[in-house]
């Protein structure tokens, strides 16, 4: 019997499983703790929002785009995470009067453009220790949850070297 026979004759009795049912871990940990990344997505997606809006002047228009860009890919990150929420037979909490208390980042408003940039930059390296910490924590029981958040991961790494950039390009220009 070929090997694709014998894939196709395994599957057959679990084809109307769900597809997640070889999930590993401790399902309900780790639906607290990607509930607990989407409010912190979430939080960050508004305050990268109100800082595009609130960047002014000149040199603020390159900054006030930047932002802009890391606000959408927080909110992309976010429908990631709701949807694996969803895969994992969870429900993704959007509840706005807990962000705050799950998010593992403020909303600080800040007033001025460096202070902008250094709350985005704390915020981003805090969330990519709670992602680390996470992706450790899944290990090899949740492979697909792993993949997604690293992908998440790289994503962040790359929002905290760019505001990094920010922030040095303003002290050197000083």
């Amino acid at each position: 019997m070929s090997v694709v026979k014998k894939l196709h004759r395994m599957a057959r009795p679990d084809v109307e499983l769900e597809v997640v049912s070889g999930f590993r871990g401790d399902r309900k940990t780790v639906l607290r703790l990607l509930n607990e990344a989407l409010a912190t997505e979430i939080v960050c997606m508004l305050r990268y929002r109100r800082h595009h809006f609130m960047a002014r002047g000149l040199v603020a228009q390159r900054i006030a785009e930047e932002f802009l860009v890391h606000a959408d890919e927080e909110l992309a990150h976010a429908d990631l995470l709701a949807e694996r929420i969803v895969q994992l037979g969870g429900e993704p909490d959007f509840a706005p009067d807990t962000l705050k208390e799950r998010s593992h980042a403020e909303y600080v408003p800040a007033t001025t453009i460096v202070e902008m940039v250094r709350e985005n930059l704390l915020a981003e390296r805090l969330t990519i220790a709670s992602y680390r910490g996470l992706i450790e924590y899944l290990g090899k029981h949740d492979p697909a949850t792993r993949r997604m958040l690293e992908g998440i991961l790289g994503i962040k790494e790359a929002h905290a070297d760019e505001l990094l950039d920010l922030l040095q390009s303003d002290t050197r220009a000083q």
